[in-house]
């Protein structure tokens, strides 16, 4: 029913009169009126091309673009599974039919979809869901907890193993709170940075142009005559060269390179230029500053002698420089320095002979110039060498170095004998030559040429001491009194008699000797130099010469120091002696130091632990006798005693020490107790006992009812100890240990509630002692009262503020608890509290995860540097990670910085059993018990329980080792 379209201009023609017959159509379409149908609306059903059959086809404009199934959809934010054009389409057919395939089917729970999810769904249907839902949520409900620990473990537990990348890069993360923001802003954008030739690189190619093209075109510049069309055209007399050369060389034609007269490019000199410059690139190569040699010059120019110019400098510059030299060689001739220097400089650029040439002329020039002989020497071969030697001797008969030059050419030791000689015949006064001459002389033929040396010599010291050392004991002594004689003011001389005098035996000569050679030294004017001569004895000391150094120490100690700086200086002088190992000299010193001040108890100490670690146990024995005999009062020197013969097993020689002590300081606390304690550890309990029944009547205090209540309780009396620390009580309520001895009593006898009363009361008279706090808190837990113990470490923290033990027991009481969150964060607010505090640093660092405790050992030691916690710690982490050696490098330093430490020990033991050879161990275990640690948790732990109260401190160290689990 489509109106027919009209056909495309037929219409118009016939409507009206054709005029020209070729462009009627075209007129007669201009001229109709427009068509009715354009521009509205088509009619209803309308179908464009339904009449020619053109219908049955869509195109790509009628259903939008195409989409591939990878394609992502419109929706940015769809859920995954959704987000592609393909997967979409999936979803759509899936939903249609449910799949019930077998491979969905399972035996318990039947198909996987629900299987009625294509039926209608209806109001008892949701009913029922509701219901489902609800068991569900109870059932999950009552297993929660379990679950929700059991994940959270687990995470943990990965997270351990595992670590995010994030937690790996923490300590790098770190570093970029440093990062200023000009270097955030400077840092490049992403991108190919390469210019467009780099990032497709198509490789130039070089043709070297051959010498004939520029020997042609050279003869072909000078001849042109007409202009050549073709060099009109290409511009060929505009070039910027001269010569009209057309080469794209400028320069081509500098006079250097043109031979004079002929036209002709002298190619050899450019060949020339070019291998100078070759060799100054591998000179300035091999002097690089980084004194690694890129290049082997050696290896790389051997056949050209190796001989590189060594220096950096131009060509031009070597050629002004020889310019130069020859002027100055021209108009002074007479002028040693200017014939060495051109000579130096033509071997530098590798031209030996010239240099040869040139230095030979210099010897005519100037014959009498030593300098230049030498050079000459120096620069000819072997022979040549000897020959220019021979011809400068003949000029100069009195040089001493043409004729020490003369003898090193010579190869052969005879030879070098007979150059000497003439030498000497020539030269009798010179030492350097007569020294040279000896050293190759045999001991007999030395001895003979060194008697006639000194009476040439008279003046040199090193010639009379040689002589002297070679002669009998009695020549010896001539030798020296002679040479006295002649140099009155030397102290090496009168040193060497000295040691000659000991050497012999004659020891009382020594102190004479050295006394007269003081006086006659500064009778002679000579400035006596304290440090010089105790350098001198600690030499005598290390060649043996015991007594030499002791009479030079005693001779030389006093001089120029005043009265009231003698003590420190004197001690200084001694530590300064022991640092050089010379420890006769240090002996001596401090024997000096007590004849002078015998009253002074520092100076026997000093001395006494000079003795203790570097002389033996009789030498220390002898010395504390004489110091007690002095200062009877100090207690240190007489308990030194009594424990050195205690630990050679005399124990009743240590009594009778102790006994005389006590004559001297009656009542002394100190004495006592040590009287006890030797009893004690030589099982005489009962003479202990009535020690201290003693001490307590006459001496009363804290300390010693301690010890009577501590050995009580060692041997087993609960009783009597207890009735001891009630009593100890009355007197002394204000001392905690009493308090800790007796909860510790009660809590071994079983009566818990008794030990709280005690540490509570104890509490309460002394509120400052963190052991008790410590205490208390731990018998709760021990109990299990978990939020008691917690309370407790809070108020002992309100009582005793930044207490850094404190903090660290609330640590890791939540930590024995499993409540690692807490202790984490208790953690920070300690650091905040006590940011220097070793202990917290330590525990903070275990604290962590595996991947940040490196980052925080750094920071720990930045905060503590020198705190053995904080070192133990580090060295606990490398041998964590396996990291041996480095690991025994901070176990040496922990122990080193605090001695005291029994944990350190107790560790580095421990590390060496598992990791070291049996004799580490023994030095580890030998230098504890030097060390005498006392301090350190786990040590105290052992080293104070009842049962180990006289084991001794190697045992102790075995024991806590034992106890350690490495569960770091």
């Amino acid at each position: 029913g489509a109106p027919p379209v009209p056909a495309a201009g037929g219409g118009g023609a016939a409507g009206s009169a054709p005029v020209l017959p070729l462009a009627s159509p075209l007129i007669g379409g201009l001229n109709k009126k427009k068509k009715p149908f354009l521009g509205m609306p088509a009619p209803l059903g309308y179908v464009p091309g339904l009449g020619r059959g053109a219908t049955g086809f869509t195109t790509r404009s009628d259903i939008g673009p195409a989409r591939d199934a990878n394609d992502p959809v419109d929706d940015r934010h769809a859920p995954p599974g959704k987000r592609t054009v393909g997967d979409q389409m999936k979803k759509n057919q899936d939903d249609d039919d449910e799949d019930l395939n077998d491979t969905n089917y399972d035996e318990f729970n039947g198909y996987a979809g629900s299987l009625f999810s294509s039926g209608p769904y209806e109001k008892d249907d949701e009913e029922a869901d509701a219901i489902y839902a609800a068991l569900d949520k109870r059932m999950d409900e009552r297993r929660k907890e379990r679950r929700e620990l059991r994940e959270k473990e687990e995470i943990e537990k990965y997270r351990m193993e595992r670590p995010k990348i994030q937690q790996q890069f923490s300590d790098l993360k770190r570093k970029l709170a440093e990062v200023s923001e000009e270097e955030w802003l400077s840092i490049p954008e992403v991108g190919d940075a390469r210019n467009k030739r780099q990032r497709n690189p198509r490789y130039e190619k070089l043709t070297p142009v051959p010498d004939s093209f520029f020997a042609k075109h050279l003869q072909g510049g000078e001849n042109h005559t007409t202009v050549d069309p073709l060099q009109g055209q290409f511009g060929g007399l505009n070039t910027p060269f001269p010569g009209g050369l057309n080469t794209p060389y400028p320069g081509g034609m500098t006079p250097g390179l043109m031979t004079p007269g002929t036209g002709e490019l002298d190619m050899r000199k450019i060949g020339q230029a070019r291998n100078t410059l070759m060799d100054m690139r591998l000179s300035q190569v091999s002097d690089s500053v980084s004194g690694q040699t890129v290049v082997d010059p050696k290896g790389y120019l051997t056949d050209l002698n190796s001989m590189i110019p060594t220096h950096g400098g131009d060509i031009s510059d070597i050629k002004k420089a020889r310019l130069l030299l020859k002027s100055v060689r021209e108009t002074n001739p007479h002028h040693p320095p200017a014939w060495i220097a051109s000579a130096r400089l033509e071997e530098v650029t590798g031209k030996l002979q010239v240099a040869r040439n040139l230095i030979m002329k210099g010897t005519e020039m100037c014959p009498k110039s030593e300098d230049v002989w030498l050079e000459a020497a120096r620069l000819q071969p072997g022979d040549t060498a000897k020959a220019v030697v021979a011809q400068a001797v003949r000029h100069l008969p009195q040089s001493v170095r043409i004729y020490i030059r003369a003898a090193e050419l010579e190869t052969d030791v005879r030879a070098k004998k007979r150059v000497l000689r003439k030498a000497l015949e020539n030269v009798s006064k010179s030492v350097r030559l007569w020294k040279t001459a000896v050293e190759l002389e045999e001991p007999e033929d030395a001895r003979i040429m060194l008697s006639r040396a000194v009476e040439c010599c008279p003046t040199s010291v090193e010639l009379w001491l040689a002589l002297a050392r070679l002669e009998t004991y009695e020549n010896a002594r001539r030798v020296l009194n002679k040479a006295r004689e002649n140099i009155p003011t030397d102290r090496h001389i009168w040193i060497t008699a000295a040691k000659l005098e000991e050497a012999n035996g004659n020891t009382q000569m020594v102190e004479k000797i050295i006394d007269r050679a003081i006086t006659s030294l500064r009778a002679n004017g000579v400035e006596i130099n304290r440090e010089q001569w105790i350098q001198d004895a600690e030499e005598c000391d290390k060649a043996g010469s015991v007594a030499t150094c002791q009479a030079i120490i005693r001779a030389v100690i006093g001089i120029g120091i005043e009265e009231e700086d003698c003590k420190h200086t004197w001690m200084e002088d001694a530590e300064s002696c022991v640092a050089h190992g010379a420890l006769e000299c240090a002996r001596a010193i401090y024997a000096h130091a007590l004849q002078v001040f015998p009253s002074k108890k520092s100076v026997w100490l000093r001395a006494a632990y000079f003795e203790k670690s570097h002389g033996t146990r009789e030498s220390l024995e002898a010395l504390l006798q004489r110091a007690v005999a002095h200062c009877p009062k100090a207690e240190v020197l007489w308990l030194m005693g009594a424990k050195s013969k205690w630990l050679a097993e005399d124990v009743p020689a240590a009594r009778s020490i102790l006994a005389l002590a006590f004559q001297a300081n009656p009542n002394s606390e100190e004495i006592w107790l040590a009287a006890v304690k030797l009893e004690s550890e030589n099982n005489e309990y009962e003479r202990a006992r009535r020690l201290l029944a003693k001490a307590r009547s006459s001496a009363p205090t804290a300390r010693v009812f301690m010890k009577s209540v501590k050995l009580e309780w060692v041997l087993g009396n609960i009783e009597a100890a207890q009735e001891l620390c009630t009593e100890a009580l009355k007197h002394y309520e204000d001392f905690p240990k009493l308090w800790m001895m007796r909860g510790q009593i009660e809590e071994q006898s079983g009566n818990t509630d008794k030990a709280r009363e005690a540490y509570n009361q104890g509490l309460k008279k002394c509120p400052h002692s963190m052991p008790l706090w410590l205490l208390l808190s731990r018998l709760e837990e021990r109990v299990g009262q978990l939020t008691r113990a917690r309370a407790i470490l809070e108020k002992a923290r309100l009582k005793n503020p930044q207490s850094p033990e404190l903090w660290l027991e609330s640590v890791r009481l939540e930590y024995r608890a499993g409540l690692k969150n807490i202790s984490n964060t208790l953690m920070a607010k300690a650091l905040q509290e006590c940011p220097n505090s070793g202990i917290l640093w330590a525990e903070a660092v275990f604290l962590e995860a595996r991947p940040q405790r490196k980052t925080k050992s750094v920071d720990a030691l930045k905060k503590c540097e020198h705190d053995p916690h904080v070192l133990l710690a580090v060295a606990k982490l490398f041998w964590s990670e396996r990291k041996i050696t480095k690991s025994r490098e901070w176990f040496l330093r922990t122990v080193k910085i605090e001695p005291d430490l029994g944990d350190a020990w107790a560790l580095f033991y421990k590390f060496e059993l598992q990791h070291g050879t049996q004799e580490q161990q023994d030095e580890v275990k030998k230098r504890c018990e030097n060390a005498e640690p006392r301090h350190g948790e786990l040590w105290c732990a052992e080293s104070k329980h009842v049962l180990n109260w006289q084991k001794k401190i190697g045992e102790i160290l075995v024991l806590v080792a034992s106890q350690i689990k490495n569960t770091f």
